[in-house]
This record gives structure tokens, C-alpha cells and sequence, in this order.
């Protein structure tokens, strides 16, 4: 199975990724996990990263396909996966599709975690994480709403979105997302 779980900053796109991965039994590709190890590790395209990471904004298209190219060429990754934090535009929804096409792979679901605005800043808050800040964490989702709810658009277009309602338990947002996946 391939699948894309979306949601704004806070939705809880980690805690399910994690849970879907075991389930699934599938590797979670987080983005920001591989956008954080590169940027630590000094590599070509960490360095490119790092300035827009630092700042909140999204990493430009052209470098996030690179990142992504390469990670879904490797072994554990021709059977399935779940992707976390990527894509984020429409455009790099239909890069991602492009790059599938070329890779011989077809995306299966793109799981949306919907969930309530005030929700979302209450969550990053408490993560206490040094990349969130409050004015990271509303630039986030500023540039949620204005680059990423289009995707949504595009998805629904595709026959392959999954709405899920985000604000509820882990356990009962991995309930729904199971149900539906059925």
C-alpha cells in the first residue's frame, strides 16, 4: 500500500504515521525527519533546506522531489509506504504522481487529518519542539491554508482522498483511518 497522510502542522500526521507504518507494516517516510537528518548532516541538499526549515517556510519544490526521489528508490521502500509531510502543494501532489508513474507505482490513498484551527496551535505549542515557535507555528499554517488546501482539491479530483476527522483520540483517528482503508 502507498499512501500520503496530510493535515496541517499539529494534526497529528506523526503520531498516525508511526501507528499506519506498524499496522501496515510499510516504512514511514517522514520528510521532516529526512529534512532535519540532512540539514544535522551537512549534505548537499540539508544545506539547501536548512534556511527555509529555520524559518517555517516550504523547501522549494525542485529540492523536496530530490529528497523524495531518492528515499522511494530505496529496497524497503518498492513494496509500500506511507509518506509524512510531503507533498504539500498541489504541484508537488502531481510531481509525486509523475514520479510514481516513472517508478512504476501508484499512490493508493492521501489521508487527510482535518482538524480545527485553534486545535492545531494548541498541539504545537505543547510539542515543545525548538522549531516551534509561535511565529513558525502561524506561518505553518498560514502557508497551510494558502499552499496546501488545494491539494485537498486535487486529491478529491483524483478519487483518492481519505477525510478524516483529526480531532479525536489517536485511537479512534486510527480507528477511522483502518475503517476506511478497508
Amino acid at each position: 500500500m502507498r499512501l500520503v497522510i496530510l493535515g496541517g502542522p499539529g494534526a497529528g500526521k506523526g503520531t498516525q504515521a508511526r501507528r499506519l507504518s506498524k499496522d501496515l507494516h510499510i516504512p514511514l517516510i517522514s520528510t521532516g525527519d529526512i529534512l532535519r537528518e540532512a540539514i544535522a548532516a551537512q549534505t548537499e541538499l540539508g544545506r539547501q533546506a536548512k534556511p527555509y526549515v529555520e524559518k517555517g517556510e516550504l523547501v522549494p519544490d525542485r529540492t523536496m522531489i530530490k529528497f523524495i526521489s531518492n528515499r522511494l528508490q530505496m529496497p524497503d521502500a518498492t513494496s509500500g509506504w506511507l509518506l509524512e509531510g510531503y507533498p504539500r502543494t498541489a504541484f508537488q501532489a502531481e510531481e509525486l504522481d509523475f514520479l510514481l508513474e516513472e517508478l512504476q507505482q501508484q499512490l493508493n490513498w492521501a489521508i487527510w487529518l482535518d482538524v480545527p484551527e485553534a486545535v492545531t496551535i494548541e498541539r504545537c505549542l505543547g510539542r515543545a519542539r525548538t522549531d516551534d515557535r509561535s511565529e513558525v507555528i502561524q506561518r505553518r499554517i498560514q502557508l497551510f491554508y494558502d499552499r496546501t488546501m488545494p491539494m485537498m482539491e486535487y486529491y478529491g479530483w483524483r478519487q483518492r482522498l481519505l477525510k478524516i476527522n483529526g480531532d479525536q483520540t489517536p485511537d479512534l483517528v486510527q480507528q477511522e483511518i483502518l475503517a476506511k482503508l478497508s
